[in-house]
């Protein structure tokens, strides 16, 4: 699968793709889904042949580059998109000033996912629109 990822200002691409995946696959609210932040952050956008197929978001605040809204498409799951999306992030983030750690919060299913990028849980499993989650963060 042959991808290309960037950051975007193409904020209605990304809320297409968190709709499917948060709203209508995971049945999170729209209310907590449409969040009022996303003109305050960064956005990396996923396609393959020109068709978008995951997005991210990451929210610089005191040195920290919070990652979030990680979705990737039912159809590129298991490709190595996410991975590569996160990658991504983190390479956003490093060109940020100032910015020395990334941090999320991962639903945890997903913790070992995180751990093989080299993130780190901490803290304990908190419920984040009705899916049990848990902070990470890793040095950047």
């Amino acid at each position: 699968m042959n991808w290309l990822i960037s950051q975007t200002d193409d904020l209605a691409t990304c809320h297409a793709l968190r709709r499917i995946v948060f709203i209508e696959e995971q049945n999170v609210s729209e209310a907590e889904e449409v969040d009022g932040r996303d003109g305050e952050a960064l956005h990396v956008l996923a396609t393959v042949d020109g068709k978008a197929l995951g997005c991210a978001r990451i929210l610089i605040a005191e040195g920290v580059a919070k990652i979030g809204r990680v979705c990737v498409l039912k159809q590129a799951r298991g490709t190595g998109l996410g991975a590569a999306i996160i990658e991504s992030c983190l390479d956003v983030a490093r060109d940020q000033p100032g910015v020395i750690k990334a941090k999320l919060g991962a639903q945890t299913h997903a913790l070992a996912f995180y751990e093989k990028l080299g993130f780190t849980a901490f803290g304990p499993v908190y419920d984040d629109a009705g899916i049990p989650h848990r902070d990470m963060e890793r040095t950047l």
